[in-house]
């Protein structure tokens, strides 16, 4: 178990469950126990402390995050567990009944670990610190890159939205982003690293900006300015805020990827009212054409959520429709989870777990064939593409600019670099076999 002594000379393991954005804040967490001594476990080392950052966007979210803090006390049983993330903030209280369990840190608290953790040696009694959700104020820029050549720069936090399947303004609060300055600095530092893609991220990123002078907008025009970062992604940005300025913009930048992934949650205006979400499938629809019309390459995900309560027969019908007439290359298909708290448990239909299943079986084939349709337009055409290092004696693997994955002969030089390929024919997992343009 670490000690004062070790404080400053100790090892830390690192686990991070859910968004891209708990990626980069984990990155964050790490950078500021690194100030403080402590050094990234390597392979086969016995850590003094594991950190899990953890997601709570589902049922099965809570479930993963309470198997992977018992495996890990078990695995290492003199370690302190660190646990923090939206699981964490909604129900700190019972991660900290899990016997083995040091600390316990909310959404206010996870980028203060070092304090906390000063405390905890001090008193060395577990503890739990969560702030309730209208408290959650604290914003700090985060920037990670993992085991990736792509890195994740977090611009905004929070919702206000208060959708009502989600937990999300609970788990991370109100609304809130940094400052243009910062964002332009911390993708500075990414180019500086050698960084050669940034993905933009939030939980509500067209939010950007909420209460200031500054916009979304804004954000990104500054960010294309960056010298040596060649790609930007832009995460998941909400229909409504996925303005035709914007649409427009990134047709016409270099930098910013033919590459959007839009939620629309469900296909039916009558669910879309049962959520409270902020549009409708017309406003969705003139969505997609507009990106398909100006940028017909582009790769358009969407996000929608099948078994909603409500959702009877006849509205997941309307729902798999309207999905079936969009011009889009997948859908990321999430059945419903009950959250507690939220508003949708007021609603009295419940759609069964066998149905729902068997919907969430059907949209998913939709999705498959989707993406087969827009991947396979590509095939003998050349794209850019990005390549990632790749794990031991295995080939490469990377993104075009419109996000369509691909596997190419190994060569150490293209690593990290930005190579033209002609495309292949897909593999079973619709990754396109290429060789690189000569």
């Amino acid at each position: 178990m670490i000690d004062n002594s070790t404080f400053n000379g100790g090892t830390v393991e690192y686990h991070t469950l859910g968004c891209k954005l708990n990626f980069a804040e984990t990155s964050t967490i790490g950078k500021i126990l690194a100030d403080k001594g402590f050094r990234r476990a390597t392979y086969n080392e016995t850590p003094d402390i594991v950190v899990v950052n953890t997601c709570s966007v589902t049922e099965l979210a809570d479930k993963k995050c309470r198997q992977t803090i018992r495996r890990l006390i078990h695995k290492y049983p003199d370690a302190l567990m660190i646990v923090t993330g939206c699981y964490a903030q909604l129900k700190g209280n019972e991660i900290a009944q899990i016997p083995g369990v040091g600390i316990v840190l909310g959404s206010e608290q996870k980028l203060e670990i070092a304090k906390y953790l000063d405390q905890w040696l001090l008193n060395r009694t577990p503890s739990v610190v969560v702030t309730p959700s209208k408290d959650i104020r604290l914003f700090s820029p985060s920037c990670s890159r993992g085991d990736r050549t792509r890195y994740f720069l977090k611009v905004q936090d929070g919702c206000d939205y208060y959708c009502s399947y989600c937990t999300i303004p609970i788990a991370r609060g109100r609304s809130r982003s940094g400052k243009i300055a910062d964002m332009v600095k911390q993708a500075e530092q990414v180019a500086a690293d050698g960084g050669k893609e940034i993905i933009i991220t939030g939980v509500n990123i067209g939010d950007f900006g909420k209460g200031t002078d500054e916009t979304f907008f804004d954000l990104i025009k500054a960010l294309d300015e960056v010298e040596g970062i060649e790609r930007y992604r832009i995460s998941s940005i909400e229909p409504n805020l996925l303005t035709d300025e914007i649409i427009d913009w990134v047709a016409g930048s270099k930098r910013f990827m033919p590459h959007f992934h839009i939620p629309l949650q469900c296909g039916s205006d009558t669910i879309l009212k049962i959520m409270r979400r902020h549009y409708d499938t017309a406003l969705f629809a003139s969505k997609i054409a507009r990106i398909r019309h100006i940028i017909p390459d582009a790769f358009i995900g969407v996000d929608l959520i099948v078994g909603m309560r409500g959702e009877t027969d006849e509205l997941f019908q309307e729902s798999y429709d309207f999905c079936a007439s969009l011009d889009i290359s997948k859908l990321h298909v999430f059945p419903y989870s009950e959250r507690p708290g939220t508003m949708a448990l007021n609603i009295d239909y419940v759609v069964e777990p066998q149905q729902k299943s068997i919907r969430t079986h059907r949209m998913l084939q939709l999705s498959d064939s989707k993406l087969k349709a827009f991947t396979e337009r590509f095939i003998n055409t050349q794209r850019p593409v990005l390549f990632e290092q790749p794990h031991k004696n295995m080939p490469m693997h990377g993104f075009t600019d419109n996000y369509i994955k691909v596997e190419a002969e190994y060569q150490a030089e293209m690593i990290n670099e930005i190579g033209n390929v002609i495309l292949g024919n897909p593999n079973e997992e619709m990754t396109l076999l290429s060789t690189l343009a000569k």
